[in-house]
């Protein structure tokens, strides 16, 4: 534990002890204060102080008012040589004025020296944790509902590496089934030996308009679905001429959705595959039912009491012996821990499958898996753009790519009109980083477990809470520190002195760095980068206000001068560090 996080538990401790001696010598018993009550927070306003200490829950102990309490206790504080800050009282609140001098300097020598690990935090370290995400259908190409479930897959990977996990990004991609076949006998009916080659289609958006066509001649044509099935059960039997055509467009569907990965900085340790996976729970389900962990009904279903878990029943096996999703799930899982020990396993889904996660952690844990204990549904919800809701059998999805050229396009744009063209490196490079920033930052700078609207054009603002502003503040100061070494003469032997960064937006910009570990640890414990997004947000626009009003090159001693661009490339490193962590590209210029 370091900087602002050591001094919070410093000051935490201090008020304890002095309460129990407090307690002491006023002839009061100690051991009924708790220290779990002692919970700070942050003042109001920023001129009360750095750390609050409520004190109602020890009013009663000591017989008199907080407000007194916190007199008293203030009091004994100030005595005290070993502590560093200012104690203040607030009514029934001792507040602490925290001295950020040490917490400058070790801010400003790990933000130099090693910039790319500063705000990493230990407190998983070892840790293995799974993460499987994305898990698309090799039926149609990713949308936007995706591009979520990927930007949180991505994001809380990489935060909870920050934390010191060891990590494993798995995908599990669901290559088999009912509407699997629908493109596919839509394409054999329709295809006519086209290829996406042919058409110069993306392969995965030619295998994706089968899946609509399929839908759109099954209104028409009765027996449509009733074919759908008949060619699953010959993909079953491996019927050469129905596995060589689901062989090509998966083949197909597959190579478009990597490239749309690529494309979104999206990746992953391991891949699995349904059609590999998919009977794998089978005999792990008859093995329950032979140590009566399951039961068999009178056609030969096999079938779990949800009881214990204020839920009904639920069938793990048909009649027929044939596996159900739930089925695969319990046997991948399994065969996950067999091949990467994990300690925790993270499925990022969305909250429409609760019910079937509590379900299959529940069934986990009766047949006797102690690490499903352990397991965790990262549910989030539904995504959509201001026009309505989408539906991937109408064809009316918003398409992943579609998406993310138009983005590029507005951003292209928006470059283009404040006529920066010679300011940036790459008019089109810079555009597809700006579009990546709006669209991953957008989609998580909410909580995962709320429903969203995706405004494209509120996303590639360039003020306010969005992932180009955050871009715009990383430029702007690596703008500022190429004008320095344009000046590196002038300032030949000064050194940063942590001493001179005095100013109440100083001390708040030192504050907000410090505590880049804790969001860290915080966004990781929780699998939310949503706090991860505020806190950067908030760290943005308070050093825009600092850059806007406070000279920071010219106006000012050269030593302080020195000082301020240490802080400025020490909120630097924050935030790309951060950005990073949010999966948003960093640019230099802008």
């Amino acid at each position: 534990m370091t900087g602002i996080e050591a001094v919070r538990e410093n000051w935490k401790k201090a008020v304890f002890e002095e309460l129990c001696a407090l307690a002491d010598r006023r002839g009061d018993d100690p051991a009924a204060l708790k220290e779990k009550d002692l919970v700070p927070g942050v003042p109001p306003k920023s001129e009360m102080g750095d750390i609050a200490f409520p004190l109602f829950p020890f009013a009663k102990v000591f017989r008199t008012s907080p407000q007194a309490l916190a007199e008293e206790l203030a009091q004994g504080l100030r005595n005290r040589d070993d502590l560093s800050g200012e104690v203040r009282t607030a009514g029934p609140y001792v507040n602490v004025v925290i001295g950020v001098g040490n917490i400058a300097a070790e801010l400003l020598a790990a933000t130099r020296d090693l910039p790319e690990a500063y705000g990493s935090s230990g407190h998983l370290k070892g840790v293995p944790v799974m993460v499987e995400f994305s898990c698309p259908n090799t039926n149609k190409p990713l949308h936007l509902g995706h591009l979520r479930n990927d930007a949180l897959g991505e994001s809380i990977s990489r935060i909870l590496r920050a934390a010191g996990a060891d990590v494993r990004k798995v995908n599990l991609i669901n290559d088999r089934g009912i509407h699997i076949c629908k493109s596919m006998l839509a394409y054999r009916e329709f295809g006519d030996g086209s290829t996406p080659e042919s058409t110069g289609k993306k392969s995965d958006h030619f295998v994706g308009d089968y899946y609509v066509k399929f839908n759109q001649w099954a209104k028409e044509n009765p027996r449509a679905e009733e074919d759908a099935r008949s060619m699953l059960v010959a993909w079953e039997k491996n019927d050469p001429e129905v596995n060589s055509l689901w062989r090509l467009m998966n083949r197909w569907a597959i190579e478009g959705i990597e490239e749309t990965y690529e494309a979104t900085g999206i990746s992953f340790d391991q891949i699995y595959y349904e059609s590999q996976t998919y009977s794998l729970g089978k005999d792990e389900i008859l093995k329950g039912l032979e140590r009566g962990v399951f039961y068999k009904e009178e056609d030969g279903s096999i079938w779990v009491d949800l009881e214990e878990i204020g839920l009904d029943k639920k069938v793990l096996l048909r009649s027929d012996g044939t596996s159900l999703y739930l089925t695969q799930d319990i046997g991948t899982a399994i065969q996950r821990q067999k091949d990467w020990h994990f300690t925790r396993l993270v499925y990022v889904v969305g909250s429409e499958q609760q019910y079937h996660f509590r379900v299959l952690f529940h069934v986990l844990t009766k047949l006797g898996f102690e690490w499903a204990e352990n397991l965790y549904h990262l549910s989030y919800g539904m995504v959509n753009l201001p026009e309505g809701k989408m539906k991937s059998r109408e064809g009316t999805v918003v398409d992943a790519d579609d998406l993310i050229r138009e983005l590029t396009s507005m951003a292209e744009a928006e470059i283009r009109e404040k006529e920066r063209e010679d300011e940036v490196e790459s008019v089109d490079e810079t555009a597809r980083k700006v579009a990546l920033a709006a669209l991953h930052y957008y989609l998580l700078q909410v909580s995962p477990n709320k429903d969203m609207i995706f405004n494209p054009k509120e996303s590639l603002s360039f003020n306010g809470n969005t992932g180009p502003y955050l871009q715009y503040m990383g430029a702007r100061i690596s703008s500022m520190r190429r004008k320095f070494q344009e000046r590196r003469d002038e300032f030949t032997g000064i050194e940063a002195k942590p001493e001179l960064l005095n100013t109440p937006e100083e001390r708040e910009l030192i504050k907000l760095c410090s505590d880049f570990s804790s969001v860290i640890a915080a966004a990781a414990d929780q699998y939310n980068p949503s706090l991860l997004a505020s806190y950067l947000y908030e760290l943005a626009r308070t050093f825009s206000r600092y850059y806007h009003e406070t000279p920071i090159l010219t106006g000012s001693e050269k030593e302080t001068a020195v000082s301020r661009l240490a802080l400025a490339s020490a909120v630097l490193c924050v935030l790309k560090n951060g950005m990073y962590l949010l999966n948003i590209p960093f640019v230099e210029k802008m």
